[in-house]
């Protein structure tokens, strides 16, 4: 029992540094995840925990790890349209969406683990009076603006008439207000020239 007491204060500490539950304390983190439903999952191999076309109800949070989201074509070539890393969230804009399907799989890498938390409850009303409730729901409120405008600036690069215009803006994009001479992408050539 004293292990799984140590697994919950390392799993609140490591939530705490995500962007849903930023802001909320120790305990109020603690309070909440019972109520939402959520549970832990690890992952002992590369595993698709998102199939194209499925309803998704839950939302995760990959607490270790890394993954990706991607498409498969008509001809059955592999697209990444999205990394994921440590604090990703995974389906959000899915769970709200209800009854829509997901345009895309997901996978996670041999060795991640996800947080699940049911969307249904978190939206139940008896959860109002929980403290850290209303901080919870502004921030899930501001991961689904931050996607939106993630999208918008994904279709900005895409909307280019020619490659060269295309790469220049994802990599403007990329380096941000960085006033280095040099600066890191997440993707590699390949993973680049098929996000673009």
């Amino acid at each position: 029992c004293a292990g799984n007491q140590i697994d919950m204060k390392e799993l609140i500490q490591d939530l705490l540094h995500t962007r849903l539950f930023s802001g909320l304390s120790p305990q109020e983190a603690g309070k909440l995840l019972p109520r939402l439903s959520a549970r832990r999952t690890d992952y002992r191999q590369d595993t698709v925990i998102i199939d194209e076309g499925s309803c998704v109800r839950d939302f995760g949070l990959l607490i270790n790890g890394n993954g990706r989201s991607f498409k498969t074509d008509a001809e059955g070539r592999t697209i990444t349209i999205t990394l994921l890393k440590k604090g990703s969230e995974i389906g959000v804009l899915l769970a709200a969406g209800m009854d829509h399907t997901s345009p895309v799989s997901v996978e996670v890498a041999k060795g991640s683990a996800i947080l699940f938390i049911s969307f249904e409850r978190m939206m139940d009303r008896s959860l109002e009076c929980c403290p850290g409730h209303l901080r919870l729901m502004q921030n899930y409120m501001g991961i689904l603006a931050e996607k939106g405008l993630v999208l918008h600036q994904r279709i900005d690069c895409l909307l280019r008439p020619t490659a060269r215009e295309k790469i220049l803006a994802y990599l403007t994009r990329a380096a941000g207000d960085s006033q280095e001479a040099f600066f890191t992408i997440p993707m590699d050539r390949k993973s680049m020239a098929q996000y673009l």
